[in-house]
């Protein structure tokens, strides 16, 4: 969560867009802030204080560094919490044969498939309760597999019968969990789920402006300027979306790299005969698990089926699910104001004269 407040995206953005009395009041409470534990300092002006100020550094840089995978996760993470619409969607209507001869049998459906594909055999065959339906055929040679539709009466290649479209969800899916890599990419997975984590520690305690403005933070103003603007959505939707993105983080750390949950939860709670199946820790770590996706079996958590509250309780995760994908677009506009704009507008340095190189 890339937060940055108010003391420090005033001073990115200027010194002028303070007023001499609301610097005069910054300044005597920085002057006063000697006086006060570190305590009261946080509580009242948080921004003097030198931890916070690294940890904005740790929070600024590191989130530039995740940021792009922060925006595949969240994007991709969203689309597919309709993931069963979108299987639905991207399944065609069954074809149905429309010859008049008599069914094939199986060998005979096997014989036309491996004359039609040379070097192939048939390694899976399987009709569907409708006889008249397309035959699904597997054929492999090597490492290669084929899955092809056969018309049930005359034996005719009908084509792929997994579609494009189920085809580019299970990838978008593989793309989501394992980033294409397998169990290597579960595992990194369960590396940036930690590194989230990370940041919306870091992001908390930078969100706290102090007692007298916290209330700001909640929501946008309005004629403060495009910039102000940025950092306001930015901790706004920080704030609003902290406890979704706890859960997606440590839900994805679980489901990436599950071994020290599970030990965690052994060593707090030994297994034994007698708890099987009922020690807190297990369905701490089941609903974790069911909350990264917000939907058993397909449905919304709370709801009992199709319907209004399972299409509530989607939206709801869907669009939380983009939460971090903001934090990111709104955190690199605000590295771009405060770090790479100033450099690129600030003047070259004067070139050195030939007679004092020279010299």
């Amino acid at each position: 969560m890339l937060t940055v407040t108010p003391l420090l995206f005033l001073e990115e953005i200027g010194a002028d867009m303070l007023t001499q009395s609301t610097a005069g009041r910054s300044l005597s409470l920085v002057g006063g802030s000697n006086q006060l534990t570190v305590w009261q300092r946080w509580v009242r002006q948080p921004q003097n204080i030198w931890l916070r100020r690294a940890l904005f550094q740790v929070h600024l840089w590191s989130g530039i560094a995740v940021g792009l995978y922060i925006l595949l996760i969240s994007v991709t993470g969203s689309v597919l919490v309709y993931r069963n619409e979108l299987y639905r969607a991207a399944t065609p209507q069954p074809i149905i044969s429309k010859g008049s001869g008599p069914r094939l049998t199986d060998d005979q459906l096997t014989e036309a498939a491996t004359r039609l594909y040379p070097g192939y055999r048939v390694v899976n065959l399987s009709r569907s309760l409708n006889l008249d339906q397309a035959v699904d055929i597997w054929l492999r040679r090597g490492d290669e597999i084929k899955r092809r539709l056969f018309d049930p009466r005359i034996a005719s290649d009908l084509g792929e019968s997994v579609p494009t479209g189920i085809r580019l969800v299970s990838s978008l899916l593989n793309l989501h969990d394992n980033l294409l890599a397998g169990e290597t990419g579960r595992k990194v997975n369960g590396v940036g789920a930690l590194a989230v984590l990370a940041l919306t520690a870091t992001g908390l305690v930078i969100w706290w402006p102090g007692i007298k403005t916290w209330r700001r933070s909640l929501t946008l103003h309005r004629g403060v300027g495009w910039k102000r603007l940025t950092w306001h959505l930015h901790s706004m939707i920080g704030f609003w979306s902290l406890g979704f993105i706890l859960v997606f983080a440590l839900s994805g750390a679980y489901l990436g790299i599950p071994e020290p949950f599970q030990d965690l939860a052994d060593r707090l709670e030994p297994p034994t005969a007698a708890n099987a199946g009922a020690r807190i820790g297990d369905q701490v770590i089941y609903w974790l698990a069911y909350l990264h996706f917000g939907r058993i079996n397909g449905i919304g958590i709370p709801c009992s089926g199709p319907g209004l509250c399972d299409q509530t309780t989607k939206a709801i995760w869907a669009v939380f699910g983009l939460a971090p994908a903001a934090m990111f677009v709104t955190g690199a506009i605000m590295w771009w104001n405060r770090v790479l704009r100033p450099r690129r507008q600030a003047p070259p340095p004067p070139a050195r004269s030939r007679a004092a190189g020279a010299s």
